[in-house]
């Protein structure tokens, strides 16, 4: 993983400043602490923070080809980046490095556009083709990895984070309220844009090009497919983990793929601790393994964490975190997410990583996707359990299956309580609704757009409908659902704020062997009964884990990540930034957030020691604060921040590269 930025200026304008693009990668150096690389000419400027994990010595960026009509700058890794190679030798393709970037140059003059579908990794990049005079921005089917841009002062200008944009001046730190109130009603702003006005995304499995005028034009090279395979209608869960083992074998080992150790990640659940064993069989050699530990035993999981660790043999390392470690972390991490947070969440992670960080290791794999993909999560049981009460809505039993769902929600006598059973009957016979299986939820969260200033309608709905292919309401149930929470909260929540943000934060780079091609495509072809059945979720992963883990581990029923909010912020514990930012004068001073309204309700939280009366409360308490903190961070902290950075990349490793081709740079360019 790495950081990139750079800018396409607008035709007859000045060529783009060296110094700006030092000032957009150094405010990312925390994404690539190995060295920085420029390249410019008189319409592109490309920048780069390099993390070194593969091709350690000759892969700095950014890459080209062999005449210097084609640049790159990429975040990311290509998995088959072996493989690609050796079939574009095969071809006459001479290469100059070891990295697996130069594959990505090689591979676009050889097939063009296609060359995008070709990549198994994680990825976020920008091509220059000088040849063609286009600028093409380019993102992974999952949208693992960030990419932002924006059309500002006679330039397109990206950076893979927003602070890069910022940074480089032609950006101003202007909130969004539309993309505001979509935080608070989905937990993240559309996989479009972000919370900054102006400022887009380039969406996951998506290519765009911009030509010599600026205009974008949008390429979908991947979309998902879960209509289901007819072909495999008729498989055994036996058959579908024996195949799920192969295909998650294979992807593990193409992301052990490194030239620096590699770790895991154990949560102490089954998804990631299939990978963890498959990595431990896969690897020779010494593993080390990393976990949360919860100081408050309502969120620990560290039994299972180390039962697993002791049975794969792992040397384990974890790291307790309490409400003093998330109110130490909670003002960096929204540095870094750039996000407001419903959840506390992304804080632990953000601790962990750093642990990683300290062991020496860059490198570690994740369980993450695995419930999106195979029905592990309790709203594919809702949905199912809600459409199955609909064809009798009268019925005093069917109701009652709820109760056995949500085991981190109230007492068994609460979840079969009329109140429990009145929230989920809310839109219950509009099981045509494509969204059906994700609204109450919509609708319950977004009651915290109330403490904003401008609440705003809070839906996406028209872009997540974008998103997704032709005919995707005909799918069955399930694959409806799945499909809208890989979009709306995989993508642009848990792989950004729980993943890519708080990792590279401490330049550790986090991959995910659930979302290799061959195993997405897999689970998106099976039949619902093998992912699903009943109230039992992930059938074929659990079977495929019998001969991998301890029974305690393959049998444990889902338990969501989550980490203390409001208890670990408020009441007499507060620290001095809660009172400061959540004062009727900071709320005033930023002016997003209703200033009467955030002081009732954060006058209650500190009177009752941080315990709401519900889970909404909580998540409106958090985002505001946490999109206070943002403010602060982007405003009045982001000048000094952005400086000092630039300071540091004056010590550090810098190749620049330049096109000084007669017109194209002036003298006085050259660099230093």
């Amino acid at each position: 993983m790495c950081g990139i930025a750079g800018l396409f200026t607008a035709q007859h304008s000045p060529p783009p400043p060296l110094e700006e693009l030092k000032r957009m990668i150094s405010v990312q150096g925390h994404r690539g602490p190995d060295g920085y690389g420029f390249y410019r000419d008189g319409r592109v400027g490309l920048a780069h923070a390099r993390l070194s994990i593969v091709g350690l010595a000759d892969g700095f960026q950014p890459i080209r080809n062999e005449d210097g009509t084609l640049w790159i700058t990429f975040n990311g890794e290509i998995f088959n980046h072996r493989e690609l190679r050796a079939e574009l030798e095969s071809r006459g393709h001479r290469f100059a490095t070891h990295s697996d970037t130069e594959v990505i140059v090689h591979a676009f003059e050889e097939w063009g556009t296609d060359a995008w579908g070709r990549l198994n990794g994680q990825f976020a990049f920008a091509l220059w083709d000088a040849r063609d005079r286009r600028l093409w921005l380019v993102r992974d089917p999952m949208g693992v990895l960030p990419l932002h841009y924006a059309h500002a002062d006679g330039a397109l200008v990206f950076a893979s984070e927003v602070k890069g944009l910022l940074a480089g001046g032609r950006v101003a730190p202007r909130f969004d309220p539309a993309r505001l109130a979509q935080v608070f009603t989905h937990w993240s702003a559309s996989p479009h844009g972000s919370v900054f006005a102006g400022v887009a995304q380039v969406p996951p499995g998506t290519a765009l090009s911009i030509d010599a005028t600026l205009s974008v034009r949008t390429h979908r090279y991947y979309q998902p497919d879960l209509s289901g395979d007819p072909a495999l209608a008729r498989i055994s869960v036996d058959e579908a983990a024996e195949e799920l083992t192969a295909r998650l074998d294979a992807a593990v080992r193409l992301r052990l793929r490194a030239d620096v150790p590699v770790g895991v990640y154990i949560s102490g659940g089954l998804d990631s601790s299939v990978i963890a064993a498959l990595a431990r069989r896969a690897e020779t050699g010494h593993i080390h393994s990393f976990g949360v530990r919860f100081a408050d035993r309502a969120f620990d999981e560290t039994p299972q964490q180390r039962l697993v660790a002791a049975h794969l043999g792992t040397g384990h390392h974890d790291i307790l975190v309490g409400a003093a470690e998330i109110r130490a972390s909670l003002p960096d991490v929204v540095w870094h997410t750039e996000t407001p947070l419903l959840r506390t969440a992304p804080a632990p992670m953000f601790r962990l990583s750093g642990l990683v960080h300290g062991t020496g290791i860059r490198v570690v794999l994740s369980g993450e996707g695995a419930d999106e993909l195979l029905g592990g999560y309790d709203i594919f049981k809702e949905d199912a359990i809600r459409r199955f009460w609909a064809r009798q809505p009268d019925s005093p039993a069917r109701p009652r299956l709820l109760g056995r769902i949500h085991p981190f929600a109230a007492a068994q006598g609460a979840k079969t309580s009329p109140l429990w059973q009145s929230f989920f009957r809310k839109g219950l016979s509009d099981t045509a609704d494509p969204f059906y299986a994700h609204a109450i939820r919509w609708r319950n969260t977004g009651w915290g757009r109330g403490l904003l200033a401008d609440p705003g309608a809070g839906g996406h709905e028209a872009e997540l409908m974008a998103l997704l292919p032709d005919g995707w309401q005909s799918w069955p149930p399930l694959a409806r659902a799945q499909a809208v929470e890989i979009a709306d909260f995989m993508t642009p929540y848990l792989l950004a704020s729980q993943g890519d943000r708080v990792a590279m934060a401490h330049g550790v780079e986090v991959r995910y062997p659930f979302l290799d091609p061959a195993v997405v495509s897999f689970c998106h072809a099976l039949p619902a009964r093998v992912k699903l059945l009943g109230l039992r979720d992930k059938l074929a992963l659990r079977r495929a884990a019998k001969p991998l883990l301890p029974p305690a581990i393959g049998a444990r029923p889902k338990r969501p990540y989550r980490a203390p909010m409001t208890v670990a912020l408020f009441g007499e514990q507060a620290p001095e930034y809660v009172h400061d930012l959540l004062s009727a004068d900071a709320l005033d001073r930023y002016g997003l957030a209703d200033a009467r309204a955030v002081s009732t309700l954060a006058a209650r939280a500190h009177a009752r020691g941080g315990h709401m009366a519900g889970e909404r409360e909580e998540m409106a308490l958090v985002g505001v604060l946490t999109l206070q903190l943002l403010a602060k961070a982007v405003t009045d902290d982001f000048p000094a921040r952005a400086d000092a950075a630039r300071r540091r990349l004056d010590g550090t490793s810098i190749h620049v590269f330049e096109d000084r081709a007669p017109g194209t740079l002036p003298d006085s360019s050259a660099a230093a």
